[in-house]
């Protein structure tokens, strides 16, 4: 799988998995890092990257216990990744809802594929690295093959689609292939990348309530799905919290503020103390 990965360490036969490509992501699994840790969990935790991000950037992680496992992005054809290059991806299927950030590279999304290839676990949780776990999840290990929430920020219409920012895995090599063997078909193109081609593989995906993944956009657009009670993993969709001044900044402030404490390794507020979000005007 990798060109070159840390040896396990003693644990259970679990892991939570995050994708790491660039400096910009490993600010991001740092604070994924340490909410995990928060949380109390015995899971390994482990880090994929590509490489792209300098070892400075990766040396927190290691110093949380986190495993690092450099891998490689996978083997598909030129045709394949002209398709998918962000300026071609985004032309064909241009986002309109949000802005993705410039450091954002639509192909190195189907890296996280390479899960299914660390057969040394017996069940894995995929967690984006723009993410925070609020309180744990653990049980998601229990869950089959695959579970992932729907990818709710703006109604109803919403849940008929999947958003791979969490999921949940059984790694396996015959899996694996059977994947790289659909992804790259003559002419393939996924939208979304990784995100609509794991619907498309596992089309009866089996739904979590959207609290295991929340988006923060309904932060504002459906403040009364938003319960700070029911929350478990917050998602920043789009642009990205440690992005300075980004559009959406002064919507997202309290959710900025707390991903910010989680990344600094501050004290967390009581989420019970934290806003409520506003009903739009």
């Amino acid at each position: 799988m990798a060109a070159s990965q840390a040896s396990r360490p003693a644990g259970a036969a679990q892991a939570y998995v995050t994708l790491v490509t660039n400096a910009d992501y490993a600010a991001g699994a740092l604070a994924l890092v340490r909410s995990l840790r928060l949380t109390g969990t015995q899971a390994d935790i482990v880090v994929l990257h590509t490489g792209g991000a300098p070892a400075d950037s990766l040396a927190p992680l290691e110093a949380l216990g986190a495993r690092l496992v450099l891998a490689g992005l996978l083997p598909t054809s030129d045709a394949f990744n002209a398709r998918h290059a962000r300026t071609a991806l985004h032309g064909a299927a241009p986002f309109t809802r949000g802005r993705k950030p410039e450091f954002h590279t639509p192909l190195d999304n189907f890296a996280k594929l390479r899960l299914w290839q660390m057969t040394e676990y017996r069940s894995c949780v995929f967690i984006d690295a723009d993410a925070l776990v609020l309180r744990t999840i653990d049980k998601l290990f229990d869950y089959p093959e695959f579970c992932a929430a729907p990818n709710v920020y703006e109604g109803l219409g919403d849940f008929h689609r999947m958003n791979s920012g969490v999921f949940t895995a059984r790694p396996s090599e015959a899996t694996f292939d059977a994947m790289l063997a659909r992804l790259d078909a003559p002419d393939a193109f996924w939208r979304r990348t990784d995100q609509t081609f794991l619907q498309a593989f596992f089309p009866d995906w089996h739904g979590l309530p959207v609290f295991y993944n929340t988006l923060q956009y309904v932060w504002f657009t459906m403040p009364e799905l938003w319960d700070w009670a029911s929350v478990r993993v917050l998602h920043f969709q789009y642009e990205k919290p440690w992005e300075a001044d980004h559009p959406k900044a002064d919507r997202l402030r309290p959710l900025i503020d707390l991903w910010q404490a989680f990344h600094d390794g501050a004290p967390i507020p009581d989420l019970g103390s934290l806003p409520t979000p506003c009903a739009p005007s």
